[in-house]
């Protein structure tokens, strides 16, 4: 038999093989080595074997040093009210008002969890809060099993709140970048979207783990509010900072002001207030803002860009275009489950780019158009929950959790997550489509 060698081939095989060693490499962070280095690398090999050329660096840079920038300062304001005790004050008033029964504390915290996912990214909210619950739960005296059921709980709607607003979640802010989506009008369209994908996952919780979650809880257990307080200062100063926030992202955008700016002046006015109270270490907390995601964002891009130099997103245009005949609902659907299901093998970071170059590059317009991006949105915002490698913050947050006695299988993992998931994917993107069609 002859073997026919196809050169055009071997460009495509060859930026594979540097993105999935790539890949491996960011997972396994082998001697400790941190995220940003791995993605680096592989974009020096990606540069030397021609993949990727000079001319792309500032292309891609361009694509994420917006959302890059947002993400750090959006962390480090977390941290800071983390610190001041922020979150957990607010957890201690969600357990009153459960009023000590089981479901109706799962309930609140669930959409506790949904509404600092919103504003603080998912990764604040899974990283941050998570442990607080945990404690509080300990505190309870609830079960492993019952303590398992809030911490997946947790996990789960981290990400499936991670869609109302652009600083939501690294994923919005880098595709809202791309396609010049202004912060008003992303919320417009994803607000209501948000509000089924998380009424969606808070029914589908209540019922997984119903059995799991205990009847009643001792209010008697928990401490005052007000004790969990540390620094009153940055904790009243984050109320403030909090709705300036809020106020410049709706407010200045729209003036051409970027989303990272608005973050970056938020985070350094509560730094000085912190600061001056002697009670936060801020060196320590600037220490631990996720400084490696500037190395891993850029790298990482343009590791993937080497994939699109490749012709990988021409294949996934084609595919776009497919379910972009079938109008918004075939764009949406199709759009989304295919990026969710990248997301979880290949990281939801670099699904993002990959999708948004290829439905910058489909035929499609209009509100079919609108319905792709969105979509590839929502499937590498929910498409990491379906394995355990799908997100950065997924990974980090099993170590917390393994770091605190609670360890997750893989396994256990992957048959939550598919049976959570998917109806909530599916639910999520029904409901962009009619938003998008009205």
């Amino acid at each position: 038999m002859e073997i026919i060698f196809d050169p055009a081939g071997a460009p495509m095989l060859l930026a594979f093989l540097i993105f999935l060693v790539t890949l491996v490499l960011v997972i396994w962070q082998p001697r400790g080595l941190g995220i940003g280095w791995s993605a680096m690398a592989g974009a020096a090999v990606a540069l030397c074997a021609g993949v990727i050329h000079w001319a792309d660096i500032p292309v891609v840079w361009h694509i994420v040093w917006n959302a890059t920038a947002t993400f750090i300062a959006v962390i480090v304001i977390s941290l800071l009210l983390d610190e001041a005790g922020f979150f957990e004050w607010a957890a201690l008033h969600v357990a009153r008002w459960g009023g000590g029964r089981g479901r109706v504390l799962f309930a609140l915290l669930v959409l506790l969890g949904a509404a600092v996912s919103a504003v603080f990214a998912n990764d604040g909210a899974a990283l941050i809060l998570t442990p607080i619950v945990m404690a509080m739960l300990v505190a309870l005296g609830f079960s492993p099993g019952a303590t398992l059921a809030f911490v997946m709980a947790a996990g789960f709607i981290a990400d499936t709140a991670s869609l109302p607003l652009v600083v939501s979640n690294l994923v919005n802010i880098v595709s809202a970048d791309f396609f010049q989506i202004g912060f008003g009008r992303y919320a417009a369209v994803m607000v209501p979207v948000a509000l089924v994908s998380v009424g969606a996952s808070l029914v589908l919780l209540l019922a997984y783990f119903r059995r799991a979650v205990p009847v009643t809880y001792p209010l008697d257990r928990l401490k005052a509010p007000a004790e969990a307080v540390r620094d009153r200062a940055t904790f009243l100063a984050g109320w403030w900072v909090l709705a300036a926030l809020l106020v410049g992202f709706f407010g200045l955008e729209p003036l051409g002001v970027p989303v990272s700016a608005v973050a970056a002046v938020a985070a350094v006015a509560l730094l000085i207030v912190a600061a001056r109270g002697h009670r936060i270490q801020t060196m320590k907390v600037l220490r631990g803002a996720p400084w490696q995601i500037v190395l891993f964002s850029l790298g990482m891009y343009l590791v993937v860009y080497g994939l699109r130099n490749a012709g990988l997103t021409g294949y996934l245009t084609g595919l776009f275009d497919r379910f972009a005949a079938h109008g918004v609902w075939g764009a949406a659907l199709g759009t989304g489950v295919t990026t969710a299901v990248l997301s979880s093998v290949m990281n939801n970071m670099p699904t993002v780019l990959v999708g948004a170059l290829s439905i910058d590059a489909s035929q499609a317009t209009g509100a079919v158009k609108e319905a792709m991006i969105y979509a590839n949105i929502i499937g590498c915002d929910l498409g990491p929950k379906l394995t355990p490698i799908g997100s950065l913050a997924t990974l980090l947050w099993l170590h917390v959790l393994a770091r605190k006695g609670v360890r997750i299988s893989w396994g256990y993992y992957f048959k939550v997550g598919v049976i959570l998931t998917l109806p909530v994917l599916l639910i999520t993107l029904a409901a962009l489509a009619v938003r998008v069609t009205l």
